[in-house]
């Protein structure tokens, strides 16, 4: 049911009004034109503003403005007197749908009213497919159809919803600048600046600088006045990148940007106001920092308003074969090959690596083996040796404590590993056997223990029976 607000110092057009608008199924809240109105239009959602330009107590001009600023896309009409036809015309260009001259037609005016919400309707969807496309153009790098990795997105769209200082944690190589990225481009501010500086990557006289600018002769080579990344990022997001790294002095200056939301360049005296939002990443442990003196408690309070950590690849590893797919088709592209495919054995083998260097370490291999590689079919040979030696990663999940059944827990990881090599060894049984290290008579009776099925296939290569796991 949509809510109509009409506003009238008349009494006898605010209860015509009202009685008109309900029958035709609305629901109608009334003001005669008091100051009130204003917290009436704060505190309610109405979906059409009716009001006079001219009230004893209230400007109707004034209110439009307000109600513009507090609703933007809910239509106004204007009601007038035929002396004031030319404040009317003002009020359409300050965002009024439009107006009608008392007396008026009450079916003029409620067209006008059907109007007015099939235009908000039309705005509605248009925003809402505008945010729905920055949804899918933020998250397009960042995949995953994991628990985890889905529960992260959904933590990033509402976070992206206001502008809290946000503090992203997570190891090296796991997408910390995408996620600062994607809160940006679903913001409000997703039209302004995105700037983003690695604070490990320069000097602590020449990052001072960069983030907050510096006057002309404020030292050595200074020939000029120079705006620093703060000021560039007015109305938008900065992204702090390995804030755990920022020297003491740094530190100090940076918490007082977050205190006083203003900045001082290099050598200056003025203060400057900027309105950023800021995002912060660290791949540290930044309360060890504390206690080791080397990170202030009170900025980590200022940073760590909302807070996330970014998992390691590890602990995601049915996110890989979504991200093989998607590195091989953008490298292929990007180097002009055709599309290459990886056999399941490669695909069980970067799946079981324990990835120290994360999604880009990924990355790496997968534009390393497109570029090297003339076969459309990648085989395990193809794999560099680290990835070949690499030790199979241990199941992180499992916490000792009172009621651990560690029983259940090893059958639970044979399990675990005895399908991972059916994976890689194509279902052939006598390399599932020599990939686990067992005997084939041991690998029968895991099978037969765990319930994992086997069926008896023709081994067309060879000519005899191959025994060969269900998939």
């Amino acid at each position: 049911m949509e809510t109509i607000l009409i506003v009238d110092d008349e009494k006898s057009i605010l209860e015509l009004l009202e009685v008109v608008f309900k029958k035709e199924g609305y629901l109608v809240k009334t003001n005669p034109g008091t100051p009130k109105v204003y917290e009436l239009i704060d505190e309610s959602d109405f979906d059409v503003l009716i009001c006079d330009i001219k009230m004893p107590q209230v400007d109707g001009m004034d209110l439009l403005r307000h109600a513009k600023k507090r609703n933007p896309i809910a239509p106004v009409i204007m009601i007038t007197a035929y002396g004031s036809v030319k404040q009317a015309v003002e009020a359409l260009k300050v965002g009024a749908l439009d107006y009608v001259v008392k007396p008026f037609d009450i079916e003029e005016l409620k067209v006008l009213v059907v109007h007015g919400l099939e235009q908000r309707k039309l705005r509605e969807e248009n925003i809402l497919l505008k945010k729905t496309f920055r949804a899918e153009a933020s998250f397009e790098k960042m995949i995953g159809k994991s628990k985890i990795m889905q529960d992260i997105f959904g933590l990033i769209e509402r976070v992206a919803a206001t502008d809290s200082t946000v503090l992203v944690t997570g190891e090296s190589g796991t997408g910390k600048e995408m996620v600062a990225r994607a809160i940006h481009a679903l913001s409000r501010r997703h039209d302004h600046s995105f700037v983003s500086i690695n604070c490990a990557a320069l000097p602590e006289n020449l990052l001072e600088s960069e983030l907050f600018g510096h006057v002309r002769g404020a030292f050595t080579g200074a020939v000029s006045d120079k705006r620093g990344m703060f000021e560039t990022a007015q109305a938008g997001t900065i992204f702090l990148d390995e804030v755990g790294e920022m020297s003491p002095w740094t530190q100090v200056k940076l918490f007082r940007v977050l205190q006083e939301r203003t900045v001082r360049r290099v050598g200056g005296t003025e203060e400057i106001p900027v309105d950023v939002r800021i995002v912060a990443a660290t791949n540290q442990d930044l309360k060890k920092r504390i206690e080791e003196g080397k990170f202030r408690e009170e900025l980590f309070y200022r940073l760590n308003v909302i807070s996330f950590e970014v998992p390691p690849l590890r602990k995601r590893a049915e996110d890989i074969p979504l991200m093989i797919s998607h590195f091989l088709q953008k490298h292929c592209e990007k180097m002009g090959r055709k599309i290459k495919r990886l056999t399941p054995e490669v695909v069980g083998l970067l799946e079981s690596c324990p990835w120290p260097g994360n999604v880009r370490e990924l990355e790496n291999i997968i534009e390393r083996m497109v570029a090297v590689e003339e076969r459309e079919t990648i085989t395990a040979s193809c794999l560099p040796a680290e990835i070949l030696n690499a030790r199979p990663r241990v199941d992180d999940q499992a916490v000792l404590k009172p009621g651990f059944n560690l029983e259940a827990y090893l059958d639970q990881v044979a399990t675990k590993y005895i399908q991972e090599a059916g994976q890689m060894a194509g279902g052939n049984m006598r390399k599932m056997a020599e990939i686990l290290g067992l005997s084939y008579r041991s690998l029968r009776y895991l099978l037969d223990k765990y319930q994992i099925k086997s069926v008896k296939r023709a081994d067309l290569r060879n000519g005899r029976d191959g025994d060969r796991l269900a998939t």
